[in-house]
């Protein structure tokens, strides 16, 4: 079956709709403000999370708008690889691409490419200057360009020049240093810079992801700025989806960890164990019609079987299934014990 096959035929027991919808539907035309103002739930760029299947069960859960994997530039000019990351399934109508790097000349080369390569499904180019890692951040990339708002400005630009009339964007952080907020400013060099919109995640890079997320630099850098800000950061349900759009200055919010083991965060949907096993069910055929390794459905297992009776002992299981058949068939043993 092809992905769209798959979310037809198995999505709604599930709660989830049978289609994907494209991002803000007939309004593809307007300016991209208003776009989220319209549709504001986005599912965050995740390494290692965010395939083409987990974006359909996001989006079939309610989300406006999913980005890829965080891609590299690098990755896109030297091989092939890479490529996987960007493309979106079949049933998938659209996507946003979140590129990372430190070089101007390669993240120009890999917007146009990608907007070639997608077309009128790329929704926008996102560069990702919010990443902690350290192995990110040694070379000069994600939050590192926030101690470089000249060198981020380039870039920003570059993709701008590379890919001419889709929108760029960008995702950052409070600051890379504890005690040094330098977002607000950081962010108004990023518009002065062509960006589209600034997503602020409400944690210091050294903070990882400990702490609280201050949600308060969010109404800082709206204050700064006149594009659309996203607010990212402990948005964990969708309670807090809502109380971030009424409480700041945010146009729309970006979900990460909120959407592990629940697409239904984007809909406020409160889903009975047979609808959460359907899910997980529906996810695992995603992955397997789109290709992705199946290793990931040991992650799933452990988000959508949390809170389930005997939740370890499935978790366990899970973690020796090697086939799409093999965690079915745990799904199903789940199912009659705990339904």
């Amino acid at each position: 079956m092809t992905p769209s096959q798959v979310l037809a035929s198995y999505g709604p027991a599930a709660g989830l709709a049978p289609v994907v919808a494209p991002f803000a539907g007939d309004e593809r035309d307007r300016p991209l403000a208003e776009r989220l103002a319209a549709h504001p739930l986005l599912m965050a760029p995740m390494a290692g999370v965010s395939d083409a299947a987990y974006r359909m069960m996001a989006r079939a859960g309610g989300a406006d708008l999913a980005y890829s994997e965080m891609v590299s530039c690098a990755g896109l000019h030297y091989g092939e690889k890479s490529w996987e990351l960007v493309d979106p399934a079949d049933g998938e109508p659209d996507l946003a691409v979140q590129l990372f790097g430190s070089r101007p000349e390669l993240f120009r080369e890999s917007a146009g490419r990608v907007a070639e390569r997608l077309g009128g499904r790329l929704a926008l180019i996102d560069v990702n200057m919010a990443c902690p890692v350290p192995k990110v951040t040694r070379k000069g990339e994600g939050s590192a360009l926030l101690e470089d708002p000249a060198l981020a400005s380039e870039i920003v630009a570059a993709c701008r020049e590379g890919a001419p009339g889709v929108d760029v964007t960008v995702k950052i952080r409070r600051g890379r240093y504890a005690g040094r907020e330098v977002a607000p400013e950081f962010a108004r060099a990023m518009e002065q810079a062509g960006a589209a919109a600034v997503a602020v995640h409400g944690r210091f890079a050294t903070q990882m992801y400990h702490g609280e997320a201050d949600w308060g630099v969010i109404d800082r850098v709206a204050d700064a700025v006149s594009v659309p800000v996203i607010a990212s950061g402990d948005v964990l349900s969708h309670d807090a989806a809502m109380r971030a759009l009424a409480q700041t200055g945010a146009t729309a919010v970006m979900v990460a960890r909120g959407t592990y083991g629940n697409p239904w965060v984007f809909s406020g949907h409160a889903p009975c164990v047979a609808e959460r096993l359907a899910a997980f069910e529906c996810h695992v055929r995603l992955l397997e019609a789109t290709g992705a390794h199946l290793k990931r459905a040991r992650s799933l297992a452990g988000w959508y079987f949390k809170g389930m009776p005997d939740a370890a002992r499935w978790r366990n299981a899970a973690m020796s299934c090697v086939t799409a058949g093999d965690f079915l068939a745990v799904a199903s043993e789940v199912r009659a014990a705990a339904c």
